[in-house]
């Protein structure tokens, strides 16, 4: 790094710091389940170094901090180093701390200068060079559901929604309610404030249908940046909540009775030749394309769904009637299918998929249904039959638990080739042993009803 690297800050980032003295860096990178991993360094020892090292058995940790078999096998706890280098065009504030401090996204290499697999923005990254591979731009759109929730320091305690500025419980069923948002008037506030001194440009914030549940949908944009705002906003949004004593929480389903967190996805392809959408024809019409698409999500989503809906709580969200998917249905302005076809203009046509969560890695995500897509666009997949009427009263067609989704990921090879054959091994093994720590646990649900009774 040379010693005038702050000439190489985006615009956000060097108006945040205009007349002021930059004291630390956050170097970070997302882990598997998009937790920011890194090193905090003074702004004088960020300036002299071109990149750090971080072990590479982060991307073999579980949600719980232990080792899946994948370690053993892969580095055998040597804890072989990674390279990080920092993509300076992610530099941001983190306006919350004290002092003046910039976060810096890293990429992870190997000390050949090839590409870490299991790296979850190189992942993304593999998966945008194959469209690219072939003349096209992916362009991607993201929802974000969240709940703020009454601090919660008990995990044997209930979820609860938080206090509103009016010193009522935030309340259910008040779906784009203007006087809901007012509730959290203050925690939005700085939610504003802090994506303004990051860059972030927010498209609109509602009220979703659960208490305390919200939504802020971003601008379309390269899947790999949109990526990396939802991983910025995460942790924004966290910080913004802790302020005003609550939680912000992106579990799929933290409330028993309200509905789930989605992370809706809303998908077009670009010609990079001509900058026309490839859903629309010349006249305006839909193409083949675009029925390709459509008939790729409905292929390999049931295998997708592993990394779309990564823990044994995004199967709680599917249910019935909850505003969440049951089916792989699409349909026109139906909100009741898995796959949406919004009301929009030829230049803006675009396929929306409902199923992936709000807790899963955004580039993970987003890297496995812009995988789906492309499948149904290289092999011409053909849809079903577009649904009509309420998609709820079908059958359901994905997987209900963990471990049958996992099932069909291990399954699917030509996902794999798309997504990484070594990241898809290694994902799979760090999820089962998930699974196999979850199914360890006696919940208080088998003790209330069998402890006594069976």
């Amino acid at each position: 790094m040379t010693e005038d690297w702050t000439n190489q800050l985006p615009l956000p980032a060097t108006a945040y710091l205009e007349g002021r003295r930059l004291d630390e860096v956050e170097c970070v990178i997302a882990d598997l389940p998009g937790i920011a991993r890194g090193k905090a360094v003074p702004a004088s020892k960020f300036a002299r170094q071109d990149y750090f090292h971080l072990p590479e058995s982060i991307f073999y940790q579980t949600i719980t901090g232990d080792w899946g078999e994948a370690a053993d096998e892969t580095v055998g706890f040597i804890e072989r180093d990674m390279i990080l280098r920092p993509d300076m065009t992610t530099a941001t504030a983190a306006p919350w701390t004290a002092d003046w401090t910039l976060q810096v996204i890293h990429d992870a290499f190997d000390r050949k200068g090839k590409p870490i697999p299991n790296a979850p923005r190189n992942v993304l990254k593999r998966v945008v060079k194959l469209y690219e591979e072939q003349g096209w731009d992916p362009i991607v759109a993201p929802e974000m559901e969240f709940f703020l929730v009454a601090r919660n320091v008990d995990p044997a305690k209930e979820i609860e929604p938080m206090m509103g500025r009016s010193g009522r419980p935030a309340a259910a069923r008040q779906a784009y309610s203007m006087t809901a948002v007012d509730e959290f008037g203050p925690v939005i506030d700085d939610i504003y404030d802090f994506a303004e001194a990051q860059g972030f440009e927010i498209d609109g914030i509602t009220q979703e249908g659960g208490a305390g549940q919200l939504e802020i949908n971003l601008q379309h944009g390269d899947p790999v940046k949109l990526a990396d705002e939802i991983f910025y906003f995460k942790r924004l949004i966290r910080e913004a909540a802790l302020r005003h004593n609550c939680f912000a929480t992106f579990m799929a389903k933290p409330i028993a009775d309200e509905p789930g967190s989605a992370m809706h996805i809303h998908h077009s392809v670009m010609d990079r030749e001509t900058g026309r959408n490839i859903f629309s024809g010349p006249a305006g019409g839909e193409t083949d394309a675009f029925f390709h698409f459509i008939g790729g999500l409905q292929t390999y989503l049931p295998a997708a769904i592993a990394v779309l809906a990564p823990y044994v709580n995004s199967y709680r969200r599917y249910v019935r009637d909850s505003a969440a998917p049951i089916n792989l249905e699409w349909g026109r302005d139906n909100r009741t299918t898995g796959i949406r076809i919004p009301i929009s203009g030829p230049e803006a046509r675009r396929v929306e998929n409902r199923l992936a969560g709000m807790d899963c890695n955004p580039y993970l995500g987003i890297a496995a249904s812009l995988a789906c897509g492309y499948l149904g666009l290289m092999e011409e997949r053909r849809p079903s039959k577009q649904f009509r009427g309420d998609a709820y009263e079908g059958e359901g067609d994905i997987p209900r638990v963990l471990g049958q989704a996992l099932d069909l990921f291990d399954e699917a090879t030509k996902l794999h080739e798309v997504l990484g054959p070594e990241f898809a091994r290694v994902y799979s093994i760090v999820k089962r042993t998930e699974y196999e720590e979850f199914l360890a646990v006696i919940s208080p649900w088998e003790r209330e009803h069998l402890l006594l009774n069976v």
